[in-house]
């Protein structure tokens, strides 16, 4: 199944600048990263939980969906 990340690429510039620095602040690899937001691998839920905390994208449980779900 293909996701839409935009929402979620929206929010890591919004954030970080840009993919690059989001990654250098959590420890991924660009590659990691780009994997999961190009649909190559799935994000998983440990990833998804430290994506969404309050230290890195602070994204609201309840929006989850909006940005790691949405066909």
């Amino acid at each position: 199944m293909q996701f839409d990340h935009s929402k979620l690429a929206g929010r890591i510039v919004e954030k970080f600048g840009s993919q690059r620095a989001l990654c250098a602040h959590i420890g991924w690899t660009e590659s990691k990263l780009s994997a999961r937001m190009n649909n190559l691998v799935q994000f998983d839920a440990d990833e998804i939980y430290l994506l969404a905390s309050k230290d890195v994208l602070d994204i609201p449980a309840e929006e989850l969906g909006e940005y790691f779900f949405t066909v």
